[in-house]
C-alpha cells in the first residue's frame, strides 16, 4: 500500500522492470543457440496445429460417415499397416544425422551422397518388406483381431501407402539443412488433401472401402512430396544426387553405420508393441468397436507428442554437433531445457482435456465417443512421462549410445506388457492406456539414470585428464 502512494517508489519499480526486460532482450537477441531453436520450433508447432486440425477433421468425417463398427475396422486395418512398417522400417535419419554430423568436418560431397545413397537403400528395403508383412500379416492374424476374410482386401490397398512412404533419408536432409519451416507445413498438403477426399466420400454416402482408399493415396502424396524437397535440399547444400551416388562397399566406408540403424530399427520395434500393437491387443480382446474408441484416444493424444517429437527434430541434430564439439556441459543445459518445455505442454493438455475433454469429444465426433474420455485423460499422462524421457533419448542417441536406448525401450516394453496382460482382459481399452503410463514411466527412471550417469563419467574422465596435464 505503501508503494502505491508513493510516486518515486513507483518509478523506481517500473525502471527496474524496463531494465530487466531489456537485460533479456539483449540476451534473447544475442543468443546463437536458443533464439534459432525456438523460433523453429514455433515454426513446426504452427505446422503441427494446422496438420493436427486438418487430421482431426479427416477423423471426425470418418467417424460419423463409418460409424463406431465400421470406424473401428478402418483402425485395425491402419493399425497393421503400422506396425509392419515400424517393425522392419530403419529409421535411417538417425544414424544419418549422427554420421553426417561428423563428416560435415572432411567437407567431402561425394561421402557425403554416398552416405544418404545408404540410409536411402535401407529406406527403400524396408518400406518394400513392410508392405508385404502387412499383407503377410492380415492373412494369418485378422480373424485374431477382428477382421472378416472380405477386410485383407482393405489390408493389401493400404499395403501399396507403405511401400511408398520412403522418408527417412530426406527427413535427414531437411533437418540438417535446417530446413524446419518445410518440416512444420509440408504435410498440410497431405492433410487438406485427405480432408477435401473425405468431405466428397462423405457427400457422396461412401463407406469403408473408399477411406481406406483415401487414406492410401494421401499418404502416398506426402511422401512424394516429402522426397522431393528432401533431394532439393541436399542439392541446395553442394551434396550430389544420393541416387547416382558411389555406392561400393558402403559398409566398409561407414563402419558403424548398420549397427547404429539395427539399433535403432529395434527400438522402433520395442516401441511399435507400445505404440501401435496395443490397438490390436485392444480389438483382440474387445473387439474392433472398442479398438476403434480407443485409437481415436491415442490420435487425440498424439497431438501433445508430436509437438514434442517437433522440437526434438529441430533440437537433435544440434545434440550430436554439441556433443562432438562441445561436450557435456551444454548438452546437459539443452536438455534439461528441452524436458521443461515438454512437461510445460504436457501438463496445458491435460488441464485442457481435464476441463472440457467429454463435451468437445461428443461435438467433434458424434453421440458415443465421449466414452474414450477416460482413455484419452489417461493417456495424455502416458504422454507427459514419454515426453519428459525423449530428450535423453535423443541425446545418447547423439552421444553414440544406441545400445543404452536399446535397454531402456526393452524394460519399457516389459513394463508394457505386464501391466497390458493384466489389465485389457479386464478393463478392456482403458487397461491399455495405463499400461502405456506404466512403460512412460519406466522409460523416464532408466533413460534419464543412464543419460545422467554418462555425462558425471565424462565430466570426471574430462577431470583427470586436466589434472594430468
Amino acid at each position: 500500500m505503501r508503494q502505491a502512494n508513493n510516486p518515486a517508489a513507483g518509478a523506481a519499480w517500473t525502471r527496474r522492470a524496463g531494465g530487466l526486460a531489456q537485460v533479456w532482450l539483449k540476451r534473447w537477441r544475442g543468443s546463437a543457440l536458443l533464439r534459432p531453436r525456438l523460433i523453429s520450433v514455433a515454426h513446426l508447432l504452427s505446422g503441427n496445429l494446422g496438420n493436427v486440425t486438418l487430421m482431426m477433421a479427416s477423423l471426425a468425417i470418418a467417424t460419423r460417415a463409418l460409424g463406431q463398427q465400421e470406424f473401428g475396422v478402418m483402425a485395425v486395418v491402419l493399425t497393421i499397416g503400422r506396425v509392419c512398417e515400424r517393425f522392419v522400417r530403419f529409421e535411417s535419419w538417425q544414424p544419418l544425422v549422427r554420421f553426417v554430423a561428423a563428416e560435415e568436418e572432411r567437407g567431402d560431397p561425394g561421402r557425403l551422397a554416398s552416405l544418404y545413397a545408404y540410409g536411402l537403400l535401407l529406406d527403400i528395403a524396408g518400406s518394400c518388406l513392410a508392405a508385404i508383412l502387412t499383407v503377410m500379416a492380415a492373412w494369418l492374424i485378422g480373424p485374431l483381431v477382428g477382421l472378416d476374410p472380405s477386410h485383407v482386401d482393405l489390408v493389401a490397398i493400404y499395403a501399396l501407402a507403405i511401400a511408398f512412404n520412403i522418408r527417412g533419408m530426406a527427413s535427414a536432409a531437411l533437418r540438417l539443412a535446417g530446413k524446419f519451416r518445410v518440416l512444420a507445413y509440408i504435410q498440410l498438403a497431405g492433410c487438406l488433401l485427405r480432408l477435401a477426399l473425405s468431405a466428397i466420400l462423405l457427400a457422396g454416402g461412401a463407406g469403408l472401402v473408399g477411406f481406406v482408399v483415401v487414406w492410401t493415396i494421401t499418404q502416398i502424396f506426402d511422401a512424394f512430396l516429402f522426397n522431393l524437397l528432401g533431394f532439393r535440399a541436399l542439392r541446395a547444400t553442394g551434396v550430389p544426387n544420393p541416387i547416382f551416388a558411389d555406392k561400393s562397399d558402403l559398409p566398409g566406408r561407414f563402419p558403424g553405420f548398420m549397427r547404429f540403424a539395427m539399433s535403432t530399427n529395434l527400438s522402433s520395434m520395442i516401441g511399435t508393441v507400445t505404440h501401435e500393437m496395443d490397438t490390436l491387443l485392444v480389438s483382440t480382446f474387445a473387439g474392433p468397436k472398442a479398438a476403434g474408441l480407443y485409437y481415436l484416444s491415442r490420435r487425440i493424444a498424439r497431438v501433445a507428442q508430436t509437438a514434442g517429437n517437433m522440437i526434438q527434430t529441430v533440437i537433435y541434430p544440434d545434440l550430436a554437433r554439441l556433443w562432438t564439439q562441445a561436450g557435456g556441459t551444454a548438452l546437459r543445459q539443452l536438455v534439461t531445457m528441452l524436458q521443461m518445455t515438454l512437461a510445460a505442454m504436457a501438463l496445458t493438455a491435460i488441464g485442457a482435456c481435464w476441463l472440457a475433454g467429454k463435451p468437445a469429444l461428443d461435438l467433434a465426433f458424434g453421440a458415443g465417443y465421449a466414452e474414450s474420455y477416460p482413455m484419452l485423460l489417461a493417456q495424455l499422462v502416458a504422454v507427459m512421462l514419454t515426453l519428459h524421457a525423449a530428450p535423453a533419448r535423443s541425446a545418447l542417441l547423439a552421444m553414440n549410445r544406441p545400445t543404452h536406448v536399446l535397454f531402456a525401450s526393452v524394460a519399457s516394453l516389459c513394463a508394457f506388457l505386464v501391466a497390458a496382460f493384466m489389465l485389457v482382459p479386464r478393463y478392456g481399452g482403458i487397461g491399455a492406456n495405463l499400461a502405456h503410463v506404466a512403460a512412460g514411466a519406466a522409460a523416464v527412471v532408466i533413460t534419464d539414470t543412464i543419460f545422467w550417469r554418462t555425462l558425471r563419467r565424462r565430466a570426471a574422465v574430462a577431470a583427470v585428464a586436466g589434472a594430468e596435464a
